[in-house]
């Protein structure tokens, strides 16, 4: 469909004759074109020529099928007089529209989504298009049906009126309407469950990317949790299951594989519309409490009288992972873990909430070498026995496998999440630039000197949080966090505005720095220290020349007694933030008001941040607020 997608827009700016031509109004009309869009693209028109005479039949079930979904698109009989003509024809006149659609558009037949059907498959989710598709593929069925109904019905006729004249009818599939039936019969067969395992397929794939983009929400991901899109799906997806598997009985003979195919499609389709909609905390401590909320996406179908009860229990990994066997021993006690499923008329959903649950007791693995407490996961199993309206046993349904969690991902990988759990904690829209980037590349995989592309390198556990980093006592997980921290509480104003240099590496620093006026300064994160902020600037040699200068970093304790605007302020050795603008003018707007004469007669005191390696000469206020145990406002300046 998306070859006329482009094809509709590019109509508009061609001529009425030009369009005529393409879609001859009295042989294939353009409404044809756009009423069966996906269908038409969908099929394999280009096999069709003229003198291939054995693709006869082939081109004959086409064109019936054009007429039958046209007539079903118009719930009567509409007028399709116009396609009363020759089936190989009307084959390759489809093809030629279509490559005329592509010459005019500039693509290729391989381009196109016939072809890239069994490519994109698994990225491809379902549509409004693609249950509409669904449902015309079901009256396409029940036309077939019908008329394989009727050449029952007419060769039971002729067998009744010509048995005793002409002798017994040919048998073993000989006669010409039995051999119909069995044509249409085959086919239905194999369109009833090509159908049906296809838009399945597509909708489970659907409701596990819903489910990882929750995942990912827990990291700061942006996600939009509305699931009345999926849950319409599922409903309409169970209507055609059940108008299938009557077409099945209608047809009069049983079918016992196609039954049972479909009703294997019936059971995943009801398993997999349990969802969890609102996850619990991914870090629980016993004896405290936490919700969370179920949802069952076929509620409305569910049948009336004894209500449905959810089950929560508590796994460790190996179980989890193992749904399917017998569970092993109990690892632990949650407590209020059953939750009855209720439906809100007004939201049209049907979810089950559990508001009261703790873990009572948790029984933990031997832990082994420099495995931590934190590593060893534990998942939360819902479950129930349900009955849906039109199935006759019940269904035992419980949500899907954990997530994995791969012990290398791709640095791209990395580096984009590290980038969604900075700006959601620090709830800011200025991202991490290309510099910062490959900053933490470098520091990550303990290559400094590193100029390519880092994309594509792996990016281990271990090199994420259990080794530490090369001459520091830390993690890289626990520096980051540390920066996340100190931003989130006291630099968010300041990155959100692009203040904040951020994370950059020594050798990028001096490159940028080198050629500026002195004074000159930048604001980055400390390499050195977790959850510091530093200053970079540009200062003068004794001899004349220059030299970067790194003020000891800031954390989160000095911020707390005077701002990052104020000390900024307090230096006079830097005057204009990188490239070239003047601190007063950039950061005036974070300075504080000059306090006011307390009561009393008292001298009033204030605090301030200055720089040197010597004697510090500091005011009175100050050194009253050393001696009484606060942090001094001086900072050396060193090298990191």
């Amino acid at each position: 469909m998306a070859q006329w997608i482009h094809m509709s827009q590019m109509i508009q700016r061609l001529s009425d004759d030009t369009v005529n031509n393409l879609y001859p109004p009295t042989a294939f009309p353009i409404e044809v074109r756009h009423f069966l869009a996906e269908w038409i693209e969908s099929q394999r028109w280009d096999d069709f020529a003229l003198e291939k005479v054995e693709l006869e039949s082939q081109a004959q079930t086409l064109l019936d099928q054009t007429i039958s979904m046209l007539q079903s698109i118009s719930q009567q009989n509409a007028n399709v007089s116009m396609l009363n003509q020759q089936p190989l024809r009307f084959a390759v006149m489809v093809k030629e529209i279509l490559a005329k659609e592509r010459a005019l558009l500039g693509t290729t037949p391989s381009s196109t989504p016939q072809y890239q059907q069994h490519q994109n498959r698994e990225n491809s989710f379902p549509s409004m298009q693609d249950v509409d598709h669904l449902v015309l593929k079901v009256l396409e069925v029940q036309d077939i049906r019908q008329k394989m109904h009727q050449l029952q019905e007419e060769l039971n006729w002729e067998r009744q009126n010509f048995e005793g004249l002409q002798g017994p009818i040919q048998q073993n599939g000989m006669d010409p309407k039995n051999s119909e039936i069995q044509k249409l019969q085959n086919h239905i067969q194999q369109l009833e469950y090509n159908v049906k395992a296809l838009a399945t397929t597509r909708l489970i794939s659907k409701l596990k990317a819903w489910q990882w983009e929750q995942h990912k929400a827990t990291i700061g991901h942006p996600f939009d949790e509305n699931l009345h899109p999926l849950q319409t799906w599922c409903e309409q997806l169970l209507g055609v299951n059940g108008k299938l598997r009557q077409e099945l009985m209608l047809i009069g003979e049983p079918i016992p594989e196609l039954q049972e195919r479909l009703g294997k499609l019936l059971q995943v389709l009801i398993q997999s519309s349990l969802m969890v909609e609102k996850q619990p905390p991914q870090v629980i401590k016993t004896q405290s409490k936490f919700c969370t909320t179920v949802r069952y996406l076929l509620g409305e179908k569910v049948a009336s009288g004894k209500p449905v009860v959810l089950k929560a229990q508590i796994m460790n990994e190996m179980q989890a992972r193992n749904l399917g066997s017998v569970p092993g021993d109990n690892v632990g006690e949650l407590i209020n873990n059953t939750a009855i499923l209720e439906h809100n008329a007004v939201s049209k959903s049907t979810c089950a909430t559990f508001r009261n649950m703790s873990i009572k007791k948790i029984k933990r693995a031997d832990r082994r070498g420099s495995e931590s407490v934190t590593e060893e996961k534990f998942a939360l199993l819902f479950s129930a026995e349900i009955t849906i309206t039109g199935c006759d046993t019940p269904y035992r349904i419980q949500d899907r496998v954990p997530f994995m969690v791969p012990e290398r991902v791709p640095w791209r990988m990395m580096y984009s999440t590290l980038n969604s759990k900075f700006t959601s904690e620090v709830q800011t829209n200025h991202n991490l630039d290309n510099y910062n980037q490959h900053f933490l590349a470098q520091k990550i995989f303990d290559k400094p000197d590193f100029g390519d592309d880092f994309s594509n390198i792996l990016v281990s556990w271990g090199q994420f949080n259990k080794e530490v980093l090369p001459g520091r006592t830390f993690t890289f997980w626990q520096w980051f966090e540390g920066v996340m921290e100190l931003s989130k509480k006291h630099l968010k104003t300041y990155w959100s505005e692009g203040l904040i240099f951020g994370f950059i590496g020594k050798q990028h620093l001096h490159l940028i720095l080198k050629d500026r006026p002195n004074g000159t300064f930048l604001l980055r994160f400390s390499d050195s220290e977790i959850g510091g902020i530093t200053i970079a600037y540009v200062s003068a040699t004794e001899n004349g020349g220059q030299k970067i200068q790194n003020i000891q970093p800031f954390t989160k304790k000095d911020l707390d007694i005077r701002n990052l605007g104020d000390r900024i302020r307090d230096i006079n050795d830097i005057t204009y933030l990188y490239p070239a603008f003047p601190k007063d003018e950039v950061f005036k707007r974070f300075y504080s008001e000059p306090r006011a004469s307390p009561p009393g007669g008292y001298i009033p005191v204030s605090l301030q941040t200055r720089v040197g390696t010597n004697q510090f000469q500091q005011p009175l206020g100050q050194q009253e607020q050393d001696m009484e145990g606060g942090a001094s406002g001086e900072f050396p300046c060193f090298n990191e």
